[in-house]
């Protein structure tokens, strides 16, 4: 005989069930968010990680991994962790300073900005410059 798993139910407060939904819905959140959004509330109604998986078009290890993160940090355990490696050194300040001197402000002798000239104004590597503005598709 075949002994079922036992999951941890999942009941969620009327509060996070607001959020979860405006997550889900939500067009300017990372998408990734909005799935997760899903698989919890699929999971508020007593299913099982297979029957959510086949809900929400996940596998059910995904169902089980958010489901165990959301049971031990609620809302906060569908947020990502902190990644690996140096953090950033460009400030948002900096990357605004730079889209803005881009698109609002001419160099004094030429008609646009040259990566070595806002580099050099800003006090930047020009590689800096470089990824800003591909990020940006400047």
């Amino acid at each position: 005989m075949h002994q079922r798993s036992r999951l941890t139910p999942i009941t969620l407060t009327d509060e996070e069930r607001g959020q979860l939904k405006e997550w889900a819905r939500s067009r300017t959140r990372a998408r990734t968010i909005g799935k997760r959004a899903r698989i919890i509330l699929a999971c508020d109604g007593g299913r099982t990680n297979r029957q959510v998986a086949r809900q929400v078009r996940v596998t059910t290890q995904t169902v089980g991994k958010w489901r165990t993160r959301f049971v031990a940090r609620r809302l906060e355990g569908l947020t990502d962790n902190p990644r690996s490696g140096a953090p950033r050194s460009i400030s948002d300040a900096l990357v605004e300073a730079v889209v803005t001197k881009t698109l609002h402000e001419q160099p004094p002798d030429a008609a646009r900005w040259s990566s070595r000239q806002l580099a050099s104004a800003l006090g930047i590597s020009q590689r800096a410059v470089l990824r800003i503005w591909h990020a940006f598709d400047l």
